[in-house]
């Protein structure tokens, strides 16, 4: 209702009149009843209600919102005093704009990424289940894949969740239109839709019995699946599509909800049933699958892993030859998805958090500045009985209404760097295609727009509130204490600018420093020059392992008579790309033990020619030739780790997994290669085996050019499609671009963080000039007195540039001190260099200073070009 009254004010004052003349009436009347005559009787009934004037004021002062009225009139009148100085307030709009915009643009990420929960009902049940292998042989590894039979152990023994699901992820070659593409296929169990809960816009999910062996040739299609490629036919269930020669009709066709790109089973471009036949699931050393699994209510994640965890040993127990030393862990979905990202986000959040400051430390000079040139003003509304509240009230109201004018011009930069950003990192960060200005993130920015004014307002407020009347009254331009105050004030919030901009800097520096060290990694390979790409041969067509070495060898035979190539190879598994398996192994006549006594080795295939198309260095032995059969290379850490001071050549190995237990022999020693990527230490005990009776579906083809390697693309293209027209090439790519993408996050980290840091050190630097500017202005007799007295240009510019320079050294000693302090946090984000990196935080320092001079310079300027004259007749 007050607000009603408050908007309908002339409404009320008419009821409160009629109330009033009814009053007066009645009153009037009674005195007529005790005798008095007409006009007595009205005269003594307005005496007894009094100035009725003032009673009305009274009554609507008391029953309206009166303090909604003063906010209103603080509100008009700063908007007019910051029409009056556009300068002004343009420069304080910008700041803040740029300050708020900035923290929208990181929490629109962190909300989406970190704090939204993923797309589907009860997810904050979904959890991934791994094997944690026995640490003997995997030193840190607390991640692998499941074997089927565990899988199915697990899944029939636990009592903590609803239900559970293997699966696998695949390439496939669609064939059966213009031309043969390679497709996504999440390999699934039928309880997998259960899980993530999902349902169909058309059709069915797959039904049980469709996950058992010669039951299955059914597909679930995604929506996006079924408009790119079948043109949203409303009559797609029922058609069949070819999978690598394999029919397989559709069911149905799911909702766009369950399209998550982040995580791989639901980033699939369709889905078939997984089923393995009696040989499949008795295996148990083989671990090749991904789990997922729901949650029962009521059961917290702690209680499910004490469980797995006592299933796990009592496999150890039941199979000892396969489970002993292996172990499970829990992890939740989103955690997996998003954890590797959640330590940087967080510290560009506090990164964009200091640049807020430093915009509102900045704001506040103004601020402070623009206040102390109203002392006057200021003065007079005290002495006229404005009380301290409502001065602050007042300047609190006018730097409000700058911030959330500034926050509406950040929603807008916000909008734009999202998409810039979204675009730039749709590959690098987890869940981007999600990140959107919400309702949450309009709330945030309101909330921060708000804060932001009252933290930039509420220093210079109390500030001004301190104001001498008399003192201020009577001064004419001359220096006062409160402005010696306000001096101080200013050189404070300078200082803290400084400070916070050289800790953003110093954070940029390291980042910068860890690319450029990462950069200088040697990879164990030469990536200029290389092409690649991936062929993945489809298995009902390529029935046998001689059929696909055959075609392999073939496609190598014709890309190596291409005139520009000067080496051609193959391997499974690219460097610095992740991936690859882990095997055990038996060397020569030593004893096995156990598969968890086992040591384990990291195993690639490659073919002969990919050492010299990679320039992979051979320090001993030979390599691989086309008669060569089961023959290995392997890592010159392997070689020290297991023969050390020996000659490996002509030891033998066997593999522990390998169905046929034939030996295989070492012929050479190669050079260490990075394979799961720059900034992490790679097992170093790597194997590179050879052999035309292994089954190959896929491959990298890698082939290095005398020139740009980019050229060879279409020629080798050509020579796939005329050895088998069916057959796609996909992921064409340089080394060099994949050597480049493996540093993304590193990128990606030192990019938003140097941005930052820029910003910053262009606030800074503006609050110096500010600062300087102020005080030449305030110091514009004396220094016209000093150089009356004879100082001269070089003399002046001095003094002004050592007066900014006085809080920048202060601010980057404290600076200094307080990045001692936070660069812990990156300690897990940077490679190659110490956190307190000596170099770093010199050079940083250094370019403060350098940027302090050239802020101070146009003020000195200014300052030496007085006219002492003109200076002096001024009071």
């Amino acid at each position: 209702m007050g607000w009603i009254r408050f908007f309908r004010r002339r409404r009320w004052d008419e009821a409160r009149r009629r109330e009033m003349a009814t009053y007066l009436e009645i009153e009037t009347a009674d005195n007529i009843t005790r005798g008095m005559n007409p006009q007595e009787a009205r005269s003594a009934a307005y005496r007894k209600l009094g100035n009725t004037t003032l009673i009305h004021e009274e009554i609507y002062r008391m029953n309206s919102l009166g303090w909604l009225e003063t906010l209103t009139q603080d509100i008009r009148y700063g908007a007019r005093v910051l029409r009056r100085s556009p300068g002004y307030t343009a420069a304080v709009i910008a700041i803040l704009a740029l300050g708020i915009g900035i923290n929208a643009v990181i929490f629109s990420i962190v909300n989406s990424v970190l704090l939204r929960p993923l797309p589907f009902e009860g997810s904050n049940r979904l959890i991934r289940i791994f094997h944690v292998p026995p640490q003997k042989q995997f030193p840190g590894v607390t991640k692998f894949s499941v074997s089927p039979a565990n899988y199915l152990d697990w899944k029939a023994q636990n009592r903590s969740f609803e239900v559970m699901s293997a699966y696998s992820v695949r390439t496939h070659t669609l064939t059966g239109g213009d031309r043969p593409q390679p497709v996504t296929v999440g390999h699934v169990h039928p309880e997998f839709f259960s899980i993530v809960r999902e349902h169909t816009a058309m059709g069915r999910v797959f039904e049980l019995d469709e996950g058992a062996p010669g039951h299955g040739g059914v597909a679930v299609i995604t929506d996006k699946f079924w408009k790119t490629h079948l043109g949203g036919n409303p009559n797609v269930l029922g058609q069949t599509l070819t999978l690598d020669h394999q029919l397989y009709r559709i069911v149905g066709v799911m909702t766009p909800h369950i399209e998550l790109p982040s995580w791989g089973a639901t980033s699939a471009d369709l889905w078939v049933p997984l089923a393995w036949d009696n040989a499949e699931q008795a295996i148990r050393g083989n671990h090749n699958y991904n789990v997922i699994a729901r949650l029962k209510p009521g059961v917290d994640i702690k209680r499910a892993g004490a469980e797995m965890d006592a299933i796990s040993l009592r496999l150890a127990r039941e199979y000892p030859a396969d489970d002993a030393g292996w172990g499970a862990t829990l992890i939740p979905l989103h955690e997996l998805i998003v954890g590797g990202v959640r330590t940087s986000l967080w510290v560009l959040s506090g990164a964009v958090g200091f640049v807020l400051l430093i915009a509102c430390a900045n704001v506040a000079n103004l601020v402070l500045a623009r206040s102390l040139g109203r002392q006057k003003e200021i003065a007079l509304r005290r002495a006229l009985g404005a009380a301290r509240s409502r001065i602050l009230r007042q300047i609190l109201t006018e730097t409000i209404l700058l911030s959330g004018v500034g926050g509406v011009f950040g929603l807008v930069v916000a909008r734009i760097v999202v998409r810039l950003v979204v675009t730039a990192v749709a590959h690098q960060l987890p869940r981007a295609d999600e990140i959107v200005l919400d309702n949450r993130v309009l709330a945030f920015t309101l909330a921060v727009s708000v804060l932001t004014g009252i933290a930039a307002g509420l220093f210079p407020a109390l500030r001004a509130g301190k104001t001498d009347l008399n003192s201020t009254l009577k001064q004419g331009l001359g220096r006062t204490e409160s402005q010696a105050g306000g001096s101080r004030t200013r050189n404070l919030l300078v200082v803290s600018e400084v400070a916070l901009s050289l800790m953003l800097l110093i954070g940029a520096g390291l980042m910068i420093r860890t690319l450029w060290s990462l950069r200088r990694v040697n990879p164990g390979f030469d990536p200029q020059h290389v092409l690649t790409m991936t062929l993945t041969i489809p298995r009902a067509k390529y029935d046998t392992p001689l059929k696909q070495t055959a075609f392999y060898d073939e496609v190598l035979r014709r890309v190596r008579a291409l005139p520009s190539v000067e080496a051609a190879g193959a391997t499974d598994t690219l460097p610095v790309s992740g991936g690859g398996s882990m095997q055990p192994i038996t060397i020569d006549a030593r004893a096995a033990g156990t598969m968890a006594e086992q040591p384990e080795v990291a195993v690639r295939e490659a073919t002969p020619g990919y050492m010299r198309a990679m320039h992979i260095p051979l320090l001993h032995g030979r390599d691989f030739n086309e008669g060569d059969d089961h023959k290995l290379l392997i890592s010159d850490s392997m070689a020290k780790r297991f023969w050390p001071g020996q000659n490996p050549i002509g030891s033998q190995l066997r593999f522990t997994l390998a169905e046929a237990k034939t030996p295989w022999e070492v012929i050479g020693v190669v050079g260490d290669v990075k394979y799961l990527g720059l900034s992490t230490d790679d097992p170093g005990t790597m194997v590179y085996q050879w052999t035309k009776e292994r089954p190959w579906f896929y491959l990298s083809l890698v082939t290095r050019s005398t020139g740009d390697p980019s050229s060879l693309s279409e020629p080798i293209t050509g020579i796939v499609r005329q050895i088998d027209p069916e057959l796609p090439v996909r992921d064409v790519q340089t080394m060099q671009t994949i050597v480049a993408d493996s540093l993304a996050n590193e990128r990606f980290n030192m990019q938003l963080l140097a941005a930052f840091a820029a910003i910053a050190l262009l606030l800074a630097a503006i609050g110096i000039y500010s600062l300087l500017s102020y005080a030449v202005r305030r110091r514009t007799r004396e220094i016209g007195i000093r150089t009356a007295l004879g100082a001269g240009l070089a003399d002046v510019i001095r003094m002004v540039v050592l007066e900014g320079l006085k809080p920048a050294a202060a601010g980057i000693i404290l600076g200094i001190a307080g990045a001692l302090a936070i660069t812990r946090l990156l300690a897990g984000l940077v490679h190659g260099v110490s956190p307190s990196d000596p170099a770093t935080f010199v050079s940083v320092a250094a370019l403060l200073i350098v940027i302090s001079v050239l802020a101070s310079l146009i003020p000195a300027y200014r300052a030496a070009r007085v006219d002492p004259t003109r200076a002096l007749r001024e009071e």
